[in-house]
């Protein structure tokens, strides 16, 4: 390597360490993020965590290129010093390796970059977040209208019939004919027997017989 290549590599591996100990936390976060991860990430934020780590890889990297530099110009010193120093630049920094070393240096200032930016973002978000009304501002609805109560049906006495739902006095006198003959009635007979409990009930069903409501409470025919 010529001496002008040489020194604008140094001048290079400079700036990128400037740049590096610009964007990296400082020696006391670093130790911090190795020794307690999860102390860093709760108390500053997981962007933090992230940043010391791609920043502990920039400065290895970085490293690692400062004493290539190092073999490289002691390599090109005459005798046994150059040879030693060559020897060892071809084990600790071969080709494939400078290579490597440039994305992984990449990666790390690229989070560098990105992290601060990120963080700015979140808050820029948590900062346009609606303000939203306490509950104490609510609004102060009317209460729910009660509903009405259910009629209060008087309560049945023996031989009465509490009318359900789907129940008509056509069905309700045939069945009390059938319980009271021991057979089943004729249509004349139920007919007739419609009409008598009408008669006693109209008071409860109303004038229509046939709108009976759940719960109506009817007198068979003869009830005193």
């Amino acid at each position: 390597m010529s001496t002008r290549r040489l020194a604008a590599t140094a001048l290079g591996m400079a700036l990128v360490g400037a740049v590096v100990a610009h964007l990296v936390p400082g020696a006391t976060v670093l130790r911090e993020a190795f020794a307690h991860p999860q102390h860093v990430a709760d108390t500053a934020g997981p962007d933090t965590l992230v940043l010391a780590w791609a920043g502990a890889l920039a400065w290895t990297v970085w490293a690692w290129g400062v004493i290539g530099l190092l073999l490289t110009a002691a390599a090109a010193a005459p005798g046994l010093l150059g040879r030693v120093a060559g020897a060892l630049l071809r084990s600790v920094l071969p080709a494939g390796a400078r290579r490597a070393a440039a994305v992984a240096l990449g990666i790390g200032l690229g989070v560098g970059l990105t992290t601060p930016a990120f963080a700015t973002a979140t808050e820029s978000v948590a900062a346009a977040a609606p303000d939203w009304p306490s509950a104490e501002g609510a609004p102060d609805w009317p209460d729910a209208v009660p509903a009405e109560p259910a009629p209060d049906w008087p309560t049945p006495a023996d031989g009465d019939h509490v009318v359900l739902r789907g129940d008509c006095l056509w069905d309700i006198a045939a069945e009390h004919l059938t319980a009271a003959v021991g057979s089943p009635p004729t249509d004349a007979a139920i007919a007739d027997a419609v009409t008598a409990w009408w008669t006693t009930n109209r008071s409860v069903i109303g004038p229509d017989p046939d709108l009976l409501l759940p719960g109506q409470v009817l007198h068979p025919p003869g009830h005193a």
